[in-house]
C-alpha cells in the first residue's frame, strides 16, 4: 500500500509558478513510478506527468511539455510538480498518483486527494 498526501496548491496569477509536493508512505514508494494527474470542473481526468522509480525517465502530457517539470527525492519518500508560465487552463484539482510501472493513465494504482490549483488571467 502506498499513502499519498498533496501540499502546495493555492491561487496564482496567469504565468505565475507553483510547485506540489506530494509525500508519500508505505514499504514501496522507492520501487513504484510517480506522477500527477489532474481534472478540471466538468471535464474528464488528465494525465499531467510521470516519473520513474530510479526518476531516470519522465513522460509529460503534451499541453504542460516545456512548463512543468516532475522529479523525485526518494531519500524524503516525496514527489515534485514544479509548474512555470502557469495558464487559466491549468486551473484543476492536482492528484498525486503511484503506480508499479511508468505510466500515462489516468487511472493508476494509487492517488490522493488532491490539490487546487487556480491561475487567475
Amino acid at each position: 500500500q502506498v499513502q499519498l498526501v498533496e501540499s502546495g496548491g493555492g491561487l496564482v496569477q496567469a504565468g505565475g509558478s507553483l510547485r506540489l509536493s506530494c509525500a508519500a508512505s508505505g514499504r514501496t514508494f522507492g520501487r513504484v513510478a510517480m506522477g500527477w494527474l489532474r481534472q478540471a470542473p466538468g471535464k474528464e481526468r488528465e494525465f499531467v506527468a510521470a516519473i520513474s522509480w530510479s526518476g531516470g525517465t519522465t513522460y509529460y502530457a503534451d499541453s504542460v511539455k516545456g512548463r512543468f517539470t516532475i522529479s523525485r527525492d526518494n531519500a524524503k519518500n516525496t514527489v515534485y510538480l514544479q509548474m512555470n508560465s502557469l495558464k487559466p487552463e491549468d486551473t484543476a484539482v492536482y492528484y498525486c498518483a503511484a503506480n508499479r510501472v511508468i505510466f500515462t493513465t489516468t487511472r493508476p494504482d494509487y492517488w490522493g486527494q488532491g490539490t487546487q490549483v487556480t491561475v487567475s488571467s
